[in-house]
């Protein structure tokens, strides 16, 4: 259906999300008819952190708000919405659309195949009323469901349509950009060049992918590399717990600004331990560019004086390859917990392939090779 149809039947004018690419014809028309707007569209650091703010928005309206999100976020709303949505507490009324990757019998990465076989029974649980969107659903299916959904509503009870792929479509476009001119990829390739024999570690999305290209273009194989292919925002945590425990290794942290917005709290455990191994590199292109390239709000701040303010002893930016070579070398041989916040454009090759290995075999792989670090 028309994305423009689902949300005339909803009828809400607030929404709040996190990106997600089977949503990407919802995301796109956001952004189109509203933009960033505190009014109507607030794109959140985490799923979470979005439940709070349309409970906000309820709190000061009385209306209903609307969270989007990839499924893989409903564990990040589990908290919110049993203890503070839950009418046993406040009774707040929201409606959630949510994306379904791993859905039964639709072919999907390893990450979300239980996420997609828990997606429903998860908002069962959580006491959430929900009707699956499929490309055949008709719009009438839906506008019915939505008027048995308002009695719900006006109980300070949340409901939730979940969107399968390709149900919604939008014929707008929407260009998103930055002014850097540095590419992931190549950036990638760079810590690659520096890092050496040195594990690393990477965070989901198109950065892993990229890492493992271009272990395959130097033909070196993929022991040296953890590819963090779900759990958004907890790679440098993984990172840390590695460093910690192998103190004699040097280990490099391949994050995104997306990510580290997701679960910031990370940079100040981070900045605490100071783990003297450890150099964190956080890409930065100010965009969800995995999931279609809609903002993050890493465009406007500085992510190096944030770690900083954590701890962190060195953190610097760069935005252009140049520094970029010069911090890498440095960062290589310095004995100190370093950030380097590496500015890019958003952007990635048509052609970028996914891992062929499995995530078992990542695992083992990259623990044999810790045993001999």
């Amino acid at each position: 259906m028309k994305v423009e149809t689902l949300l005339k039947i909803i009828g809400a004018d607030f929404y709040t999300g996190v990106p997600d690419s089977q949503l990407k014809a919802l995301c796109d028309y956001l952004m189109q008819e509203y933009g960033i707007s505190p009014q109507h569209h607030i794109i959140g650091a985490n799923e979470g952190n979005c439940v709070a703010l349309a409970a906000g928005y309820h709190l000061a309206t009385g209306k209903v708000p609307v969270v989007y999100m990839q499924n893989s976020g409903e564990g990040n709303v589990v908290n919110p919405v049993a203890s503070l949505l839950n009418g046993h507490v406040y009774g707040i009324p929201m409606v959630f659309i949510i994306g379904w990757r791993g859905e039964p019998g639709v072919q999907d990465e390893p990450q979300h195949i239980y996420q997609g076989k828990v997606t429903v029974r998860l908002l069962d649980d959580m006491g959430i009323a929900s009707f699956v969107v499929r490309k055949d659903t008709a719009d009438s299916d839906v506008a019915a469901v939505m008027e048995g959904f308002r009695p719900l509503l006006a109980a300070g009870k949340d409901v939730a349509f979940v969107i399968g792929k390709g149900a919604l479509s939008y014929g707008g476009r929407v260009k998103y950009q930055n002014a850097y001119k540095m590419s992931r990829e190549e950036v990638i390739r760079h810590i690659v060049d520096v890092s050496g024999g040195d594990p690393v570690v990477s965070t989901t999305g198109k950065a892993s992918r990229e890492l493992f290209e271009a272990r395959e273009a130097n033909r070196q194989g993929h022991r040296y590399d953890f590819l963090t292919v779900g759990s958004m925002g907890h790679a440098s945590s993984l990172a840390l717990g590695v460093a910690a425990h192998k103190p004699n290794a040097k280990l490099w942290c391949i994050d995104g600004d997306g990510a580290v917005l997701m679960h910031m709290g990370a940079l100040a455990v981070l900045g605490a331990n100071a783990p003297k191994n450890l150099v964190h590199i956080v890409i930065n292109n100010g965009a969800h560019e995995t999931v279609g390239g809609m903002p993050t709000v890493a465009g406007g701040i500085g992510l190096a004086a944030i770690a900083k303010a954590c701890g962190y002893p060195y953190a610097v930016c760069v935005e252009d390859y140049g520094h970029l070579a010069r911090e890498l070398k440095a960062a290589k041989g310095r004995g100190q917990l370093s950030m380097i916040e590496a500015r890019c454009a958003i952007g990635s090759r048509s052609d970028l392939g996914r891992p062929t290995t499995t995530a078992a075999e990542n695992k083992r792989n990259f623990m044999e090779y810790l045993k001999q670090s």
